[in-house]
């Protein structure tokens, strides 16, 4: 992108312009949770097609729209699928949503993934509250140009992931008796999914998940001062000496299955979480 701020104007003025709307939370929904959508009142449909400088959703199980509108008492703005490292777009064009919602007046992210569990309490179904993360990509969305109106130059990764919002996340758990386990994502560029070697060595290091998104959303969320919640839908076994085959059909499959416990925990932190 040759001038990041410019694009940021020009696409957060193109939606300004359909709508007067101003979201205080985002969502990014990942693969088959992108449903949640639907629950949105009043919704303002946005396809990405339409939408300058977006890029478009090429994965099976992610629409490719943005949503705007109310979500129990809450003004939010969905991304109906996202968009992957693996799909050939760069790390600032994956994230380029993120910085898009911010201008729109964002203060929190809420992000969703499917992954692997590499952690045998981590079972199919099972929900992740994210706690930390390791970036295994190989590349990083804040390389190149910064610009000091978006954020600093060596942001603290730290404390990515909200402690309060995690702590809501578990409580609404309880509330709702939904089991909620917590854990390390491990993110991967993919497109493949991870042999045995591999897997032994991320979970050696410390990951208790791993997939193919999110770390980069919330690398630029927490560059740019949003406060973060993720959530993964764990939706197959990665243990090194477990494993026999994946396929992406099965992992769409069991993140549907799970989707109503899914949604249900989302709305309820939304209707309890205070900016």
């Amino acid at each position: 992108m040759a001038n990041l701020l410019e694009k940021i104007i020009e696409t957060s003025s193109y939606i300004e312009k359909i709508t007067d709307f101003k979201p205080e939370i985002g969502l990014i929904l990942g693969s088959g949770l992108g449903t949640l959508a639907d629950e949105i009142e009043n919704p303002i449909k946005i396809e990405y097609e339409d939408i300058p400088n977006f890029p478009i959703s090429t994965v099976e199980g992610h629409e490719g729209r943005l949503v705007l509108g109310t979500l129990e008492g809450k003004k939010v703005i969905a991304m109906q699928g996202r968009f992957h490292y693996y799909e050939g777009y760069s790390m600032k064009e994956i994230t380029f949503p993120v910085r898009v919602m911010k201008a729109l007046g964002v203060e929190m992210l809420l992000v969703t993934n499917a992954c692997g569990g590499m952690d045998k309490k981590l079972y199919p179904g099972a929900l992740m509250i994210i706690e930390d993360h390791i970036n295994f990509t190989g590349d990083n969305p804040l390389i190149g140009r910064n610009f000091e109106e978006l954020g600093p130059r060596f942001p603290d990764m730290s404390t990515a992931y909200d402690r309060d919002l995690v702590k809501l996340a578990h409580s609404v758990g309880d509330k709702l008796d939904i089991k909620t386990e917590q854990g390390i994502y491990a993110a991967i560029s993919g497109p493949y999914y991870f042999s045995k070697a591999e897997l032994r060595m991320l979970r050696n290091i410390g990951g208790d998940a791993i997939g193919m998104s999110t770390v980069p959303e919330v690398i630029v969320a927490k560059h740019t001062g949003l406060k973060v919640l993720g959530i993964s839908c764990v939706t197959d076994m990665a243990i090194a000496d477990e494993i026999e085959s994946i396929s992406h059909e099965e992992v769409i499959a069991v993140a549907n299955e799970t989707r109503p416990k899914f949604i249900k925990l989302v709305k309820g932190i939304l209707s309890e979480v205070n900016l």
